[in-house]
């Protein structure tokens, strides 16, 4: 799942046709973050508050005695501004995850002892099924595209607003929520994707949850325009569309059959045969909701080859006293290697705090020049790979990295 190559994506290229301001808006915002940058600095030293009500008849997740405390509203949105850099494209929307075997690695990462700490990733909500498994303290989600922040001020709003998973993946389809919903909570995660399925789309509750979402965005205190408002509910509107059917797309690439769609991706089970997506366990949905609750989840703009996103994220988990506990990539360094930049990766990625027990988790899609990958299971067109951040790092530092073959055959932790 490609995201950090600056191209256009076709998210970007509709919303420009159908608003005609998501340029301009973009600009806006890129200078409003940089005229708030001294105030960012100075905001992120503010003192910590407790996170805000949940709405009423919420289940109350507890949290590990460890667990983070929460940050404000003004230094979340601190921290974002601090953190981004100025936003590019690539061409899909993603959405979604375009990778199935997306869970392979889990079980590894139980075996390697992958646990708390601060989660790095790219992308959409694959990052949760992740960080499920990890419960890191503090978690970063860094895009080359603003529209992934902007994907994940939505997740964020639609966490605050849901009691449970199946009220959540209601208001993400916009579809009514089961009047007996407290009752769901213990319902398995065919049960609740056979729910969506049956039900037809409410328009009403979809206009009634954008408009909820507008006003909980608007008080995070991140800046967005009206313009990009307009791009949540462009978004919104996606999976309004086509429910679980929804499936990642790109722009100038015939689609590709063998991409999951939503509903693919909520059954995906890891290579024990559980089922782990993060909607599968009201108590891994619960642990989200609280890590989003308090601030804990940080959307921002970056590259990953970039001089300063990646950088700054390790100089905050250093300040936090936080070790790095995964890096997830997707197949983002296929791209940049294309693109002669992995080297300045590699470089940012020895600068973050770590330890034996930090790992990345990359994907690999087989099939023409490179052929598949001896880790790839039968069925599955994506591989996950695992790797020790330290093997990576002392890798890249003798040059070992000279082909995207010496990256995804070298140093891999059996995942079987």
């Amino acid at each position: 799942m490609p995201t950090c190559v600056p191209r256009r994506s076709r998210h970007d290229a509709r919303t420009v046709n159908d608003l005609g301001h998501v340029h301009a808006a973009y600009s806006i915002a890129r200078s409003m973050l940089t005229r708030s940058f001294l105030a960012a600095a100075l905001l992120a030293l503010l003192p910590l508050s407790e996170p805000r009500q949940r709405a009423e008849g919420a289940i109350t997740y507890v949290a590990a005695q460890d667990a983070a405390p929460a940050l404000s509203d003004s230094a979340f949105a601190a921290l974002v501004a601090r953190i981004s850099e100025p936003g590019g494209y690539f061409d899909s929307d993603n959405l979604i995850s375009n990778e199935s075997s997306y869970l392979h690695v889990l079980g590894a990462m139980r075996r390697i002892g992958v646990t708390g700490g601060a989660y790095v990733g790219v992308g959409p909500d694959q990052n949760f099924s992740y960080m499920a498994q990890v419960r890191p303290r503090v978690a970063f989600i860094i895009d080359i595209r603003r529209d992934n922040l902007l994907q994940h001020l939505l997740f964020k709003a639609l966490f605050e607003m849901s009691r449970n998973r199946v009220e959540y993946l209601a208001l993400l389809t916009g579809r009514a929520v089961p009047n007996d919903v407290a009752k769901w909570s213990r319902r398995r995660i065919t049960e609740i994707v056979d729910f969506i399925d049956k039900s037809a789309p409410d328009p009403g509750q979809f206009e009634t949850t954008r408009g909820a979402v507008r006003a909980k965005i608007r008080r995070y205190g991140v800046p967005v325009t009206p313009a990009e408002l307009e791009v949540i509910s462009h978004i919104q509107q996606a999976f309004f569309d086509a429910g679980l059917d929804l499936k990642f797309t790109s722009l100038g690439r015939a689609p590709r059959e063998y991409y999951p769609n939503l509903r693919k991706l909520l059954l995906e089970k890891d290579l024990t045969g559980k089922q782990a997506n993060y909607l599968a366990s009201e108590d891994d949905f619960q642990y989200l909701k609280s890590l989003e609750a308090r601030n804990l989840v940080i959307p921002v703009v970056g590259n990953l080859a970039g001089p300063h996103a990646l950088r700054e994220i390790g100089r905050v988990m250093t300040e936090r006293g936080e070790k790095l506990s995964v890096l997830y990539v997707s197949n983002v360094e296929f791209y940049l290697m294309r693109e002669g930049t992995f080297d300045a990766f590699a470089a940012s990625v020895r600068t973050l705090p770590y330890n034996a027990h930090s790992v990345i988790i990359r994907s690999y899609f087989g099939g023409g020049f490179y052929g598949s990958h001896p880790q790839g299971v039968p069925g599955y067109f994506s591989t996950q790979l695992l790797q020790t951040v330290d093997s990576f790092a002392q890798e890249a530092a003798r040059g070992g990295y000279a082909t995207y073959n010496d990256l995804v055959y070298k140093h891999n932790e059996q995942l079987k």
